[in-house]
């Protein structure tokens, strides 16, 4: 038998799981739009891939951003395990969190770095690229599940397909990063060229983060807020973070 909560209590717990996801999408949404405007405005140029501004003075905005998420994400504990489920919702959050931090904390390759960071120090200037990526995929890939399985499963038809599409927007960027970073680090000739010239890494990266931003803002009922504005009643809304 499920414990009694007062109606006070649940909504003020509903509102809070609402204002987490509102929080990661719009901290998602922000995070490639103000690293455009500002390697625009400072250098004339956007960096190869979102990594790559680690090594700029907007490394600060790079790092919080991520560590803010990664937070999030640990803190979060959406629903529980379901039998065809083969991970629930805060274990999975808690893997995307913490990848989160690896990405913000073990910086990429630079030819310019002078000054070892502690994580670098740590496990070696060598391998600390190794763990970037590393975390990387499995924070994208975390992400897409999100999308794919656990937002999909209970939402509304409507819901639904942006849920599907925002996954699979990530797994066909996480497969553009993989393709267009190979030929970044291992190619050579017009390929390598066209892949830096263009920031392809770059915007498959800001792509899959803006489809991650979007589906948690559609989780965090921004889209229900924007109806209520309009003036429009979008209904019973299916999230209930209670619910067993």
């Amino acid at each position: 038998m499920r414990p009694f909560v007062p109606e006070k209590h649940r909504e003020d717990m509903v509102l809070s799981y609402h204002r987490v996801r509102t929080a990661l999408g719009l901290l998602g949404m922000a995070l490639p739009l103000v690293l455009i405007i500002g390697g625009l405005m400072d250098y004339r140029r956007i960096e190869p891939s979102i990594s790559d501004f680690y090594h700029t003075t907007y490394r600060d905005i790079f790092v919080g951003t991520l560590c803010a998420i990664g937070v999030f994400l640990i803190c979060y504990r959406g629903y529980g395990r379901v039998e065809a489920d083969y991970i629930d919702d805060d274990w999975l959050g808690t893997i995307a969190g913490i990848s989160a931090f690896g990405v913000a904390l073990f910086p990429n390759e630079s030819p310019t770095a002078q000054i070892a960071t502690m994580t670098q120090n740590l496990v070696g200037i060598g391998a600390s690229p190794l763990f970037h990526y590393s975390s990387a995929l499995i924070f994208f890939t975390c992400l897409a599940v999100f999308c794919l399985s656990k937002f999909a499963r209970s939402a509304k038809p409507h819901r639904r397909k942006i849920y599907l599409l925002c996954g699979w927007t990530i797994v066909l960027s996480l497969i553009g990063i993989a393709g267009a970073s190979a030929i970044k680090i291992l190619g050579d000739g017009a390929a390598q060229v066209f892949v830096v010239q263009y920031g392809l890494v770059f915007w498959f990266e800001a792509i899959g983060i803006w489809a991650f931003g979007l589906s948690w803002l559609v989780k965090g009922r921004a889209d229900i807020a924007i109806l209520k504005l309009a003036g429009h009643d979008p209904g019973p809304d299916e999230d209930d973070p209670l619910r067993s």
